[in-house]
C-alpha cells in the first residue's frame, strides 16, 4: 500500500511538472536564458505611461483611478481599466476577444507568470464590450463569460 502511495505521488509530481513545462513552452519566450511571458501588444500608438512604469505601477494607477471614480465621482479615461481592456484586447482563434479565463488574456499572461491573482474581473468585464456578437437574438454565445 505504501509503495502504491509513493508511486501515485511521483506520478502526480511528474504530471504537474509536465503540465508546467508545456505551459512554459507555449506561453513564454526566452531572453538571455530567462523565460519571459508572451505579452500581446496594445492596439494604440502608445500607452498612458512608459512600459517599465506600467509594469511596476499599474496596480497603483488602477487603485487611484478606482478611488477617484468610486469615492469622488471623477471619471477619466487615462488609467481606466475599461480603456486598458479596450486597448490590450487579445482575439481568440474565432476572432472574438478572449476572456480572463484564457491564458492568452493580456492581464493573465503576466499575472500567471508572476503567480499573482487577478481579482478585477470578479466585477469588471475582461474583454471589450463593443464588437462582440449581439446576444439578444438567441446566439449560442449568451453563456460565455465576460
Amino acid at each position: 500500500m505504501t509503495l502504491h502511495r509513493v508511486s501515485m505521488g511521483m506520478l502526480a509530481v511528474l504530471l504537474t511538472c509536465t503540465a508546467a513545462a508545456v505551459y512554459a513552452t507555449e506561453n513564454t519566450t526566452m531572453e538571455n536564458g530567462v523565460p519571459k511571458p508572451l505579452i500581446a501588444m496594445g492596439q494604440g500608438d502608445s500607452c498612458v505611461e512608459d512600459t517599465d512604469s506600467m509594469r511596476r505601477n499599474h496596480m497603483e494607477m488602477l487603485k487611484h483611478q478606482r478611488d477617484e471614480t468610486m469615492y469622488r465621482g471623477i471619471r477619466t479615461k487615462q488609467y481606466s481599466l475599461k480603456e486598458c481592456i479596450n486597448c490590450h484586447v487579445v482575439n481568440g482563434p474565432d476572432a472574438i476577444p478572449v476572456t480572463v479565463s484564457s491564458p492568452q488574456h493580456f492581464c493573465r499572461s503576466c499575472h500567471d507568470y508572476a503567480a499573482v491573482n487577478v481579482d478585477c474581473f470578479q466585477c469588471h468585464a475582461s474583454r471589450p464590450e463593443s464588437g462582440l456578437p449581439d446576444i439578444s437574438h438567441g446566439s449560442d454565445f449568451a453563456g460565455a463569460a465576460k
